[in-house]
């Protein structure tokens, strides 16, 4: 390690975190949101329309997301009659957050399918709306169990923001090649971009730790009231 060179290469790396981040916060966004939508077509009534998704969902989530990367920035912008040419950010934000959809929509799933079905029965017999079942009863119940899971999938899509740097995208992995290529030493601004994905990632997977055992302990202390209720209900 040559910290003389360590030091001339730190504020170059560093100061590409603003677009590193950036990249991270508009890819999960967008993830959370169109997760809904994998989410959604799971419930079709009509099976082979839902197939047809469940297939493309599956798709995407078996290839890897440097080669949607590719796709979406190389091939693409050749794709006859409706293909565009995408800037490098926003072609990762596509490729990163509806990569990431489709695991967040799996995750949106399994809460919506964890809300008792009482609850159901209940907004039918109130009269309400679809909107309303799902904005005031379901869904209020389905995410925050799930929020320890998305904390998690958070964390792992930073991990992959790197993979921008293969379309160009100028953040701090890319910056750091930059630099390796130009003075030929990728040791210290590598060492570099480790340590910030160590300084960032580390305390967040702390904090989504201690987020899920405190939803756990919700969790067991109102399935306790449950049997305690339930108990009462037999007695009497």
């Amino acid at each position: 390690m040559k910290w003389d060179v360590f030091l001339d290469a730190f504020p170059i790396v560093i100061s590409g975190i603003g677009i590193t981040l950036g990249l991270t916060i508009a890819s999960f966004l967008f993830a959370l949101i169109f997760g809904f939508f994998w989410t959604f077509t799971q419930r079709i009534p009509i099976k082979p329309i839902a197939w047809i998704f469940t297939w493309i969902m599956e798709f995407i989530r078996s290839t890897p997301p440097l080669v949607q990367l590719f796709f979406i920035y190389y091939a693409y912008p050749m794709v006859p009659h409706i293909g565009m040419t995408l800037d490098p950010f926003t072609s990762a934000t596509l490729g990163l957050g509806i990569h990431f959809s489709t695991y967040i929509g799996e995750v949106y799933r399994s809460g919506i399918e964890g809300v008792e079905k009482g609850q159901w029965e209940a907004s039918t017999a109130l009269n309400f709306s679809t909107r309303q079942k799902w904005t005031k009863v379901i869904l209020p119940q389905a995410i925050p169990p799930t929020i320890p899971m998305i904390g998690n999938y958070l964390i792992i899509l930073f991990k992959e923001v790197p993979l921008a740097s293969t379309i160009g995208v100028i953040g701090i992995m890319q910056l750091a090649q930059d630099y390796g290529a130009k003075s030929w030493n990728y040791l210290e601004p590598l060492t570099i971009v480790a340590i910030l994905f160590l300084i960032l990632s580390y305390p967040s997977a702390i904090l989504i730790n201690k987020l899920e055992k405190k939803m756990n302990r919700r969790f067991d202390k109102k399935e306790a009231i449950k049997t305690t209720h339930s108990r009462e209900g037999a007695v009497m």
